[in-house]
């Protein structure tokens, strides 16, 4: 009966040293993980507007380049000098969230800039909407009258982009949550803008 016992006073005592440790891990970790998700979004940001700058300036650089707005639970980061607007957009994709900041021109319509912060889509297929070289595709289309696909074989209307091939349910999902964030924002943005 004494080994039980002791075996069982060890195991509450490991448990509860493990438990304070993975707490203090946590609360040590919290603040480094936010900041550098503050980083990733602000360098973002001013990569969209072609600002320069280092690990050790982003943050000063982004106070001086970018005005931050805030109404309500809506952020917009507009460019000083040429009124571009920056704004994260979230949403669901087939296998979790889709997560980025969209850059748009002073006229609030024109993707300037697209950038996927994080995914959950299948490697190699679906998660083809977090790689440069399909998000530059973006670059240049309007969000008027609403952000649409290509049609193979026709000429490209200012509103369309290609789809991602082989992940059409992705592909339909990115673009239902770029035009939900845009039409959220889009009063704001004019507001902002005027």
């Amino acid at each position: 009966m004494k080994s039980y016992t002791r075996m069982l006073t060890f195991i509450i005592i490991l448990g509860a040293a493990t438990s304070l440790i993975f707490v203090g891990m946590e609360f040590w970790t919290t603040p480094l993980i936010e900041a550098n998700a503050a980083i990733e979004l602000r360098s973002t940001i001013l990569d969209a507007n072609g600002e320069a700058y280092t690990t050790a300036t982003v943050n000063e650089v982004f106070m001086a380049k970018i005005e931050t707005v805030v109404q309500n639970d809506l952020t917009l980061y507009v460019h000083r000098a040429s009124g571009s607007v920056s704004y994260e957009f979230s949403g669901s994709g087939v296998w979790g969230p889709i997560i980025g900041i969209i850059t748009l021109e002073r006229d609030l319509e024109t993707i300037r800039h697209l950038r996927v912060l994080q995914q959950e889509e299948t490697p190699g297929l679906g998660g083809v909407v977090a790689d440069p070289s399909y998000l530059a595709g973006y670059f240049g289309a309007r969000m008027v009258p609403q952000l649409d696909f290509a049609v193979p074989g026709t000429d490209r209307l200012p509103n369309q982009v290609d789809r991602i091939t082989g992940a059409t349910r992705t592909s339909n999902s990115f673009r239902t949550i770029l035009n939900n964030s845009y039409l959220s924002y889009l009063e704001f943005m004019q507001e902002v803008g005027d």
